[in-house]
């Protein structure tokens, strides 16, 4: 019996040997291994070191202004260039408040606006006015209450110098306004020189026949009062067409508006021996627009048509309605409107003949826009054109 338990003894230190040898061999493997990812984890975060001392490098040197902050709303991060585009010196800010207050803008007012486009902000400095551009973007990141000084990133401004650009953008400005009054002008010279003429004419003739003729007088009094009107069209579509305002708009009778528009541009038809004429299908139409706004419209289409209509030939004027819009059709037995010159019809300075400056549909497109309306036309080659208004009636 004592044999056979010295015997068991035995066995069980063997395999108690063997077991430690084991545990032994699997420690010296886990030190090993817990030595390798030491050295790697020591690795890692020398080269995260590396890395962010490497992106705060870059940062710092950015030619924008760069700011950061967390889910807590505190500054984490404020490089040099928007120390400098803020006036801040070394002034210690914390809080967008802290920012807000040494730099007297209000970056709490655009923390909280929801608007994605960048602001741009005018800055008084010692040596003038300052622009800058200021975006905010987002970060993503997961909703969590943290310690301020552990909360995840939440958003990041750029901020950048645009006065550079802000002055050019006003010279540029500057000079379009310049150009533009210089296209007023040559616009006006020659559209009022030779009316001006034709009227010097005209009174002249009335000086002489005053006694001798009364009826050349009436006539000659006509043609003044058409070349009266032709320039105050042309003065008006320049002015409508530069212009800025927004004309005042109330209910009025398309009908009453539209032959007071054609009894004025009459004198101009009896000068070129054109018949005009006007006719509605109502008694009243009912709109909302702007009276003298019509009016350039229908003398703008009426001396169209009579420019390209030869003597004798005529221009129809009618209004109706159609549902819920009223209709106006101005419509000649004129020379027609090649198909190529369509598309490009409405377009400010497209003149078909270059005789005019282009300026009238253009401004008739417009005034029409303005009324909430639409312009169209169909002309046949020596037959004529149709130019059809549509106005939301009511």
């Amino acid at each position: 019996m004592l044999a056979d338990a010295f015997s068991e003894f035995i066995s069980a230190s063997a395999q108690l040997e063997a077991s430690y040898r084991d545990l032994q061999t699997r420690v010296a493997h886990l030190s090993t291994e817990l030595a390798d990812r030491n050295a790697d984890l020591t690795r890692s975060l020398a080269e995260n070191d590396r890395m962010r001392a490497a992106l705060q490098q870059i940062i710092d040197s950015m030619p924008c202004g760069v700011l950061v902050l967390n889910t807590a709303e505190t500054i984490v991060m404020i490089n040099p260039e928007c120390r400098r585009l803020l006036n801040l010196g070394s002034i210690h800010v914390t809080t967008l408040r802290d920012l807000s207050a040494a730099s007297r803008i209000d970056f709490e007012g655009l923390s909280e606006a929801d608007d994605r486009r960048d602001a741009e902000l005018c800055v008084a400095t010692e040596t003038g006015k300052r622009w800058l551009e200021v975006g905010k973007r987002e970060l993503i990141c997961l909703p969590q209450k943290q310690e301020p000084a552990t909360a995840p990133l939440r958003s990041i401004w750029i901020l950048r110098d645009i006065t550079a650009a802000k002055q050019a953008e006003l010279e540029r400005e500057a000079a379009r306004r310049a150009t533009t009054l210089a296209e007023i002008s040559s616009i006006l010279a020659h559209e009022i020189r030779n009316p001006l003429a034709s009227l010097e004419l005209f009174a002249g003739l009335i000086a002489e026949d005053s006694s001798a003729n009364p009826h050349a007088n009436l006539q000659w009094i006509g043609h003044l009062r058409a070349g009266i009107r032709t320039l105050s069209g042309t003065v008006n579509n320049v002015l409508s067409l530069n212009g800025e305002g927004t004309p005042q708009f109330a209910e009025l009778d398309l009908i009453a508006c539209v032959r007071g528009g054609v009894e004025f541009v009459q004198p101009i038809a009896e000068q070129s021996s054109v018949t005009l004429a006007f006719s509605a299908q109502a008694a009243a139409l009912t709109i909302r627009g702007n009276e003298d706004g019509i009016r350039q419209i229908v003398l703008n289409l009426i001396r169209n048509a009579i420019r390209h209509t030869a003597a004798g030939g005529s221009v129809q004027v009618t209004a109706r309605a159609a549902g819920n819009l009223a209709i106006v059709d101005v419509q000649d037995t004129g020379c027609g409107i090649p198909a190529e010159h369509l598309g490009r019809l409405f377009e400010a300075g497209f003149s078909g003949t270059g005789a005019t400056p282009g300026l009238g549909l253009a401004v008739c497109k417009r005034l029409m826009a303005q009324h909430g309306g639409t312009i169209r036309v169909a002309s046949r080659m020596n037959e004529g054109s149709n130019f059809q208004l549509e106005f939301p009636a009511l």
